[in-house]
């Protein structure tokens, strides 16, 4: 993951970094052991650190990592990952992104795949399960929602989240880049 960090992109490097922290590959401290050894003037080692401080393994997929590095570069505030909902009828679910007040998710086609085989009727209730815990969080708060098109370009991903009142500042508030950087 450092060498990814070190020769590719920052999006690359925190999908692979998020999956190897949630299935349990590596931890945070030797993520961070990997960073603190690259020598000091070897190219890419401030994205090393920056990947080490973005990675997180509550994140479920290489969409929500994208998005995750878009709202770095946004300099939104940062979310809670996999915040859990619930109301008077029980749990709602798990949201992928969720601030004070407002969640995001983002939606691959997987989530609306049933398995090959699947009688229509199926089909209609996987669309509206996902229909109805929608409401039941509109409820609660706004949902601003977002695909690959969007992740994918910060100026795309931008309005979307404006939409439901989560805005950049000028300055980013995710953590103390200046730590980051003399360590």
């Amino acid at each position: 993951m450092v060498d990814l960090a070190r020769t590719g992109s920052l999006v690359t490097a925190v999908a692979a970094a998020d999956h190897a922290l949630r299935y349990g590959l590596c931890t945070a401290e030797q993520l961070a052991d990997e960073v603190a050894a690259v020598p000091a003037g070897t190219r890419g080692r401030r994205r090393c650190a920056l990947v080490r401080d973005l990675a997180d393994g509550d994140s479920m997929s290489p969409g929500e990592s994208l998005s995750r590095v878009q709202m770095f570069r946004l300099n939104v505030p940062r979310p809670t990952l996999q915040g859990k909902r619930e109301d008077a009828q029980g749990l709602i679910g798990y949201v992928d992104f969720e601030w004070v007040h407002a969640v995001g998710e983002f939606d691959g086609r997987v989530k609306y795949q049933v398995a090959d085989g699947t009688d229509p009727q199926e089909a209609a209730e996987v669309l509206w399960a996902e229909k109805r815990r929608e409401d039941r969080l509109r409820r609660q708060a706004d949902v601003g929602r977002w695909g690959w098109t969007e992740a994918s370009h910060p100026e795309r991903l931008r309005p979307v989240l404006a939409d439901i009142g989560v805005h950049g500042s000028p300055r980013s508030s995710w953590f103390d880049l200046g730590a980051a950087k003399a360590g």
